[in-house]
């Protein structure tokens, strides 16, 4: 006992409050208040940045703190170095210019869309030490574990003089990472557009954020989930039609995600014109865990969809979303409320199919989007698209696909979530996506990863939809069916043709591959005319013009 209270009185229980209250001494030297101005926050981050913290910079997948970021990219290496980042987005050069500069050095992250092939570029170079890459669940709770942020660097759309902040449609990821930084005793520095006397409502409170910068220009958002009805091809809404009439309709999905992507933009256009001549309103699509996709707007308008829960918002869609509470989650302001880790888990839980694309798919129907020049991430598809084993709760199309899993297999009752795989078999420039073996293995083995970066695992994907047909997995009965489903719908890819022909005709006689005329599809009916719109300006003219498109997207 003696040696045990000599140990208590010796140590010391506030070193990081002791850390926080020298930081924030030092970064006090360029504030007022807690307001700092825009040319003196390169030497505060410098004040209050340690050589080998844990920053996250936002670095979500729309909204940037692009201010903040640019400024770190200038501090002096020789004092803000070896930094370990740890945020969901690597999306804007500035975040990989930190580590070619040397200020950082170890990476933790979730997605990096257009940085992909510089990301992969940087990591074989070795100026990125990697971590690993998550999920954006993974990531947000190992904050609260593992890997809590030093320092925070958000963003807001605008901050009153206690440095509440208030972030509109575009929450996101800001009141995870703030939580976790500021409770640990953590800096929380904000990035806004404007200060002003009274925030619409208060997403961060301000007594978790220590500094704020009004920045010279408003922070820059992605209009990551915009497809332009224009571009969607008669072979992504053939695919859209498979996907409704064999997936959606006999399983009566109603709760459910959406992937980025033209086929599942199909879907949504085809809702209010195919599955309505189905007479599948009211039976399916009615629940969505998911961003507000423009091209969600005729179904909504059309009276199909209930309620849309989101994980960000979208560029040119808050009037609408502001003028249609009884779908969106809006607060009393009238702007809707995002939130990554929330609509993560939602779409988790309490979806029961997720259907999303990808790059490559192999003879296991394993699935990922890096490629050997690409490295995308994962985001959230690693969530959506698996079985949470965790899921207590029964639905119909839940059930279903498990008593289909399970075959004649006895025992106790357990669902299956569907979580579809829908892709053509050439990508573009007639790259084929099914592959006899992923990239990322090949990847790993590269970059010497302990676990290669496979974005959803075979064993969690219940169907797989082409131009050529369905493969319902969950009805294989041995990993050789399993293996040849998959060969069936791969068409004229060396995988499609290296099928056995006497086992494909077998599955298709079991139902396991449907075609599409099983389905009484025929294929010249896939075409625009299916689209409830077919321009952006005809998504505008189904929202009442309150959907104001962004700029690339005017081509009228």
């Amino acid at each position: 006992m003696t040696v045990l209270s000599n140990i208590s009185s010796t140590r010391i229980w506030d070193a990081s409050r002791q850390s926080r209250e020298q930081r924030i001494a030092a970064g006090s030297a360029y504030a007022s208040g807690k307001q700092v101005a825009p040319q003196d926050t390169t030497k505060l981050l410098e004040a209050v940045i340690r050589p080998g913290d844990r920053v996250c910079l936002e670095g979500d997948n729309q909204k940037q703190a692009d201010f903040l970021a640019a400024r770190l990219a200038e501090v002096d290496p020789s004092v803000v170095k070896d930094l370990h980042i740890v945020q969901s987005g690597v999306v804007l050069a500035e975040h990989l210019d930190l580590f070619e500069a040397g200020i950082a050095k170890r990476l933790d992250f979730s997605y990096s869309g257009p940085q992909g092939t510089a990301i992969a570029r940087t990591l074989k170079s070795g100026k990125i030490e990697l971590g690993a890459v998550h999920t954006y669940l993974e990531l947000f709770s190992r904050y609260f574990v593992d890997l809590t942020p030093h320092v925070a660097l958000t963003v807001a759309r605008c901050a009153d003089r206690d440095g509440n902040l208030y972030m509109g449609p575009n929450t996101e990821d800001s009141p995870v990472v703030v939580e976790a930084t500021a409770f640990k005793q953590g800096i929380v520095i904000a990035q806004v557009n404007e200060l002003v006397d009274n925030v619409p409502r208060v997403d961060v409170p301000g007594d978790r954020v220590d500094f704020v910068v009004v920045t010279p220009e408003t922070f820059y958002v992605e209009p990551l989930f915009t497809r332009d009805p224009a571009q969607i091809t008669d072979t992504q809404i053939l695919g859209a039609m498979l996907a409704i009439k064999g997936i959606y309709a006999p399983y009566g999905v109603k709760r459910l995600n959406h992937g980025i992507g033209f086929n599942t933009a199909a879907i949504e256009l085809i809702l209010p014109t195919y599955a309505e001549r189905l007479g599948l309103k009211g039976r399916i699509a009615t629940h969505f865990a998911l961003n507000p996709h423009p091209t969600l707007i005729p179904a909504i308008e059309a009276g199909w969809i209930e309620q849309v829960h989101s994980f960000g918002s979208e560029v040119g869609m808050d009037d609408y979303m502001q003028a249609r509470p009884d779908i969106f989650f809006t607060g009393r302001d009238g702007s809707m409320a995002s939130n990554r880790m929330y609509c993560q888990s939602a779409g988790l839980y309490a979806t029961d199919l997720f259907i999303g694309s990808t790059l490559q798919i192999d003879l296991q129907g394993n699935s990922s989007t890096f490629t050997r020049d690409r490295i995308a991430g994962f985001g959230g598809a690693p969530n959506m698209g698996s079985d949470p084993h965790g899921r207590r709760h029964a639905s119909e199309p839940w059930l279903k696909a498990g008593r289909e899993a399970a075959g004649e297999r006895t025992g106790l009752p357990r669902g299956r979530k569907l979580v579809v795989q829908i892709v053509e078999t050439f990508s573009d420039k007639l790259v084929p996506t099914f592959v006899e073996s992923l990239d990322s293995i090949e990847l790993a083995k590269s970059l010497d990863l302990a676990l290669p970066p496979v974005m959803i695992y075979g064993d969690d994907v219940s169907h797989i939809v082409t131009e050529e047909g369905i493969a319902n997995l969950l009805l294989c009965r041995s990993a050789y069916e399993r293996e040849q489903a998959i060969r069936g719908v791969a068409g004229y890819t060396d995988v499609g043709r290296a099928r056995d022909r006497t086992t494909v005709e077998d599955l298709h006689a079991r139902k396991i591959i449907q075609r599409p005329e099983d389905l009484g599809i025929d294929p010249l009916d896939a075409n625009k005319s299916l689209l409830a719109a077919r321009s952006i300006k005809d998504l505008m003219h189904w929202s009442g013009n309150l959907y104001d498109p962004p700029a690339k997207f005017r081509n009228w």
